[in-house]
């Protein structure tokens, strides 16, 4: 069913767990992660770092969790030209904290675009196209200047200092996430226009790609 984006909410991760090592992951269309006492449990969305490295900075649910490994929700890993049999090793730490992002106003997106080539041979009078993965993806919104005491700017400002990566939660009305990657920017220059309300703006860098999940 359609949707629209009045009624969705935005959280960015502010805290998170220790490292905990995984040892293995497996090539299976839900791939499964191999950490020893690791203490996750269904729900927990964690952020890997692999061997892969088209899984890194990546974020995933975690399922069907047990002593010593749990499965990273919607990965796919069946494809070794992607992923290496054998070489998923890295590390795992779990987002322990998202605070809300209020008065958010104008969300929009950019980027996410195919990268092509193109190129043409000297005996033909055609071009060709390759394509070459995708750009980043950036998140932009506004937000009410006056929401300086709450504690979701308070977050966005100190992450801008920090630079420290993160991760934007994109709740929808109908229940699905959008779980992005990222580094954070608040442009505290206050926009003034008569007729509107003061505003700051707020930009997110994707770091690789998000992960949506229905429910």
């Amino acid at each position: 069913m359609a949707q629209v984006p009045t009624g969705s909410t935005f959280h960015i991760a502010t805290a998170h767990g220790a490292q905990k090592v995984v040892s293995a992951i497996t090539n299976d269309a839900e791939a499964v992660a191999s950490s020893v006492g690791h203490g996750y449990v269904d729900g927990d969305i964690v952020q890997i770092q692999s061997g892969w490295g088209r899984i890194n900075n990546r974020v995933f649910r975690v399922k069907d969790a047990a002593a010593d490994e749990f499965t990273l929700e919607g990965l796919d890993t069946t494809n070794t030209t992607f992923f290496a049999a054998g070489a998923g090793a890295g590390t795992v730490k779990k987002l322990s904290a998202f605070t809300q992002i209020t008065t958010v106003m104008n969300p929009a997106s950019s980027g996410g675009d195919p990268k092509k080539v193109t190129y043409k041979f000297i005996e033909s009078d055609i071009e060709y196209n390759i394509n070459d993965g995708f750009s980043a993806t950036d998140y932009t919104m506004e937000l009410d200047a006056d929401s300086i005491t709450t504690p979701g700017y308070a977050a966005l400002k100190t992450l801008t200092d920090t630079q420290e990566s993160t991760v934007l939660k994109m709740q929808m009305r109908s229940g699905s996430i959008l779980l992005v990657p990222c580094t954070v920017a608040l442009n505290e220059a206050v926009s003034l226009q008569d007729g509107s309300i003061n505003k700051v703006k707020a930009s997110f860098s994707g770091n690789n790609r998000g992960t949506r999940y229905a429910a």
